[in-house]
């Protein structure tokens, strides 16, 4: 059995699902759409060395009343009908954001004046370099950032996008809402250095040959999210496409052993009529 999968088919109670969030940034390049792609420290304990898109497990801190109110362009009732929740839904947009800032630099945010948050004076860089480290490295909260600096989360730059639940039996499992979001003109991507160790701009269709190549290691929703990105021509294609959602279905894949290995099945892909992928590649294999 693999060791993605330590405890299937044993107990389907054994790890609690989290909820998380995670950003696809997207920017147009000579050739069209691009998305970043961050490497995970090698060292991870959880897909050391997978490139993956900024993202983690909502903290306490993006759910209190104070963040809300420091949120622009949406209230908590409308996130959480956005997303099929009784309450909280809010949390997920905060917690897109925040990640964003402590793993990639980017932060989606507006002024008192509704404008967007630009790194381009060098003071103001600074600054929010420093602002960065202490919010990553637990010393400061965003909430404290956005009250120093007068700002607030910007909630309409981001469009929910897809959903994803682990499937049992991994070590760790998220229920993880994908967001969309057009990089900032005036903010440069980069890695912390810490949880990521690379920063990568490529098409989708780019990102998936190289890892059809072995040239790095995608995780399944990363794949498929990709696959997803390969329809659209721009960055303004997708955030049209996300805004306009009405309903987004949860993804909750199975893992099926086979003889040659772990399986991941997806019931009425219309992708792949089959459904059925390998584990390890995130390519489609016949049952």
């Amino acid at each position: 059995m693999s060791d993605l999968f330590p405890n299937l088919p044993d107990d389907p109670d054994a790890v609690p699902v989290r909820p998380a969030a995670t950003v696809m940034l997207l920017r147009d390049g000579v050739d069209g759409l691009e998305v970043c792609l961050m490497q995970r420290n090698l060292q991870s304990d959880f897909v050391g060395g997978a490139y993956v898109f900024p993202g983690g497990g909502l903290d306490p801190d993006d759910a209190t009343a104070e963040i809300y109110e420091r949120c622009a362009g949406r209230t908590d009732a409308d996130a959480s009908l956005l997303l099929d929740l009784p309450d909280g839904g809010l949390a997920y947009w905060v917690a897109a954001v925040r990640e964003s800032f402590e793993e990639a630099g980017v932060l989606l945010a507006v002024d008192a004046a509704g404008a967007p948050v630009a790194f381009d004076d060098a003071e103001v860089r600074t600054r929010f370099e420093q602002h960065r480290r202490t919010v990553d490295a637990g010393e400061r909260s965003l909430l404290d950032v956005l009250r120093d600096e007068d700002l607030a989360v910007d909630v309409t730059a981001l469009h929910y996008f897809s959903r994803w639940i682990t499937p049992l039996g991994a070590p760790r499992r998220y229920d993880t809402r994908f967001f969309v979001a057009a990089a900032p003109e005036w903010q440069e991507v980069s890695h912390d250095d810490r949880e990521l160790i690379g920063t990568y701009w490529m098409s989708p269709q780019e990102a998936l040959d190289r890892s059809a190549a072995g040239e790095f290691t995608l995780i399944f929703p990363t794949i498929r999210s990709l696959v997803a990105l390969t329809r659209f021509d721009d960055s303004a294609a997708v955030l049209d496409h996300a805004a306009g959602l009405a309903e987004v279905p949860a993804v909750l894949p199975t893992i099926r052993e086979s003889p040659d290995g772990l399986r991941i099945v997806l019931p009425g892909d219309p992708d792949h009529p089959g459904g059925m992928y390998d584990a390890m590649t995130g390519r489609p294999v016949e049952s």
